[in-house]
This record gives C-alpha cells, structure tokens and sequence, in this order.
C-alpha cells in the first residue's frame, strides 16, 4: 500500500495529493443524499463508506436522519470548486474554507460532508447546534470518524469550523482524537 492509500493520510495545504491520484476501492455509499443523480460524491472508499453506512442506521434507530452531500472529489473537481469559491468571495476567504486542488480531504474518498433537512441540507455552521449534529459530534468517533476541523483549531488544520466534514480514521484513531481533543495534524505529530 502507498501512502496515499493509508486511513492515516494528512491531506492539507501542506501535503496535498497528486493531481491524477484517484483511491482503489472507490464503492457508491448506502446513505441518503437529498439529490437522485448518480454522481461521484456519493463515492468512498469501502471500509469508510461501510462504516459511515453502519453510522447512519443507528442514527435513524436514534430518531436521527442524516444525509450525505458530498463524498469523493476528483482533482478536476476540487479546482474547478475551489474556482468558484475564489470568484463568489476571494482569493483569501475562499482559503479558510474550500481546499485549492489536491489539498482536499475529499480526494482520498475517506471524507463526506453530511447534513439535514433542518438546516435546508446545506453545509452550514448551525448544523453543529441541531439535534443531528450533536448527535454526530457524540457518535462519529465510535465508526471510526473524526470532525475534522473542529472548533478553535483554525490555526492547526487551517480551516474554519466545519460540524459537517467527516473524515474516517478508523476506530482507535478516531477514539484517540477525539477523547484527547486533537486533530489529525497533532494526533500524526505525537505518533512520529
């Protein structure tokens, strides 16, 4: 296995991934999306997407209904959405939330961006107050997901608060993280 192809991979504005790169085991999730066309972001990779599909069922047997919005995004894809945020805001607010090509955790096919019919199934910071996002916030590391820009880590991971980006980590990782209340990049620096 190359590096790219690790759970563990950090992905950022530092270590970006190769433009062709695409992951192996790329499988069509078995989550709702608020959307029926067939498209690559409904895409993980397998042991992500099954665990994320594990994470949904028990939320609905919690009363919780989630939606994916966005999975697996190509490079292609990443620039011509990070061109879009650029021209809607600018250059450098564009870069506190949206990753230029090959800095996105979306890449790799182990992050999805979920939401809610409460907050219009948009990616938006009040998910992280609603019943669902809380829920998520409480269960996500027990399936092996973290929040992957948590609140008050601007400075490490370089991107604004995002209740709705999960990346999986596997379980033990994301235990790790999250009981010591780290990110990947801090989390990867004290295993080196």
């Amino acid at each position: 296995m190359n590096w790219e192809e690790g759970l563990l991979i950090l992905v950022n504005k530092l270590n970006p991934l190769r433009p062709e790169y695409v992951p192996p085991d790329l499988v069509v999730t078995g989550i709702p999306f608020p959307f029926e066309e067939d498209l690559p972001k409904k895409k993980m990779r397998r042991e992500a997407a099954e665990a994320l599909e594990e994470m949904f069922e028990n939320g609905e047997r919690d009363g919780i209904r989630l939606y994916g919005l966005s999975g697996y995004r190509s490079y292609q894809d990443q620039t011509r959405i990070f061109a879009n945020n650029v021209h809607r805001c600018g250059e450098k607010e564009a870069n506190r939330f949206s990753a230029r090509p090959g800095e996105s955790e979306h890449q790799t096919g182990l992050a999805m961006d979920v939401t809610c019919a409460s907050v219009g199934y948009e990616l938006v910071e009040e998910f992280g107050g609603t019943p669902e996002g809380i829920w998520v916030q409480q269960n996500a590391p027990l399936y092996g997901f973290i929040i992957r820009y948590p609140r008050e880590k601007e400075e490490v991971t370089g991107y604004i608060y995002e209740p709705w980006h999960l990346r999986y980590v596997g379980r033990q990782a994301s235990m790790d993280i999250t009981t010591k209340g780290m990110v990947l990049e801090e989390y990867l620096s004290i295993r080196k």
